[in-house]
């Protein structure tokens, strides 16, 4: 039996990915994929690979998602599940890199520095 396996990366979060042939039933660390990520739109952005390419009823798939939070971790997601079918059928590269699956969205939060207030907020500046 075939496994495709795949990491995708947001933010600070991190999903391993593991793509087998099925019937197209997506499970989230051990948990139903509706009940994981209850709101529709992270749903659908997470099928968005899936749909693209039209195999959403030919592959299972099972995640284990770490750190994050729930957007953080349903843009990792689609990005492990791109990268995995890449990995199952490398004709699928135009389709994804068309729909922008293949990049990771790196943006992350700026750490805060000494002295200031936040990330890039100075304090006051006080004449007195």
């Amino acid at each position: 039996m075939a496994r495709y396996s795949a990491t995708g990366k947001r933010k600070t979060s991190i999903a391993r990915v593991i793509l087998t042939p099925g019937e197209g039933k997506i499970t989230v660390n051990g948990r139903q994929f509706e009940n994981y990520f209850p709101r529709p739109r992270l749903r659908t952005e997470v099928r968005m690979p899936l749909t693209t390419t039209g195999t959403e009823s030919r592959y299972d798939v099972s995640a284990n998602i770490l750190g994050g939070g729930m957007t953080g971790q349903a843009g990792a997601l689609r990005h492990g599940i791109a990268k995995a079918l890449l990995t199952a059928d490398d004709s699928l590269r135009k389709e994804l890199r068309v729909g922008g699956f293949l990049t990771r969205d790196d943006r992350i939060k700026e750490r805060k520095k000494a002295g200031l207030k936040s990330a890039r907020k100075r304090p006051q500046f006080s004449k007195r």
